[in-house]
């Protein structure tokens, strides 16, 4: 169970890295920059904490496609990117993917 919650904490790390790189383009800001290498590095250590239990392709899979479906999320309810119900349903496929690899993924 601890390594679910690596992997949760990495994909939280990893959308806070990835909102920052937008703020870093908007604003050039060093700090903002310096943010996303800080978040990042936290990221991949969380990831990395988690393959020790986690089948590498699950994790990995679980982590882009979470924080695709977040990011993707945030960006239309943040940065007012586009949101079309294609755009929705195929968002709603990755979360359902992703809770389909959890389900099928034997506990350790």
């Amino acid at each position: 169970m601890i390594y679910w919650i690596y992997l949760s904490i990495a994909i939280l790390f990893e959308v806070a890295g990835t909102i920052s790189l937008k703020l870093s383009t908007q604003n050039g800001n060093i700090l903002t920059t310096g943010l996303v290498v800080l978040f990042y590095i936290t990221s991949f250590t969380f990831m990395w904490l988690a393959m020790k239990k986690i089948e590498m392709g699950v994790a990995y899979a679980v982590w882009a496609g979470a924080g695709t479906a977040i990011i993707a999320m945030l960006g239309w309810l943040i940065f007012k990117d586009s949101m079309t119900i294609m755009k929705m349903m195929f968002i709603s496929l990755i979360i359902i993917g992703v809770v389909g690899l959890k389900l099928a993924t034997p506990s350790h």
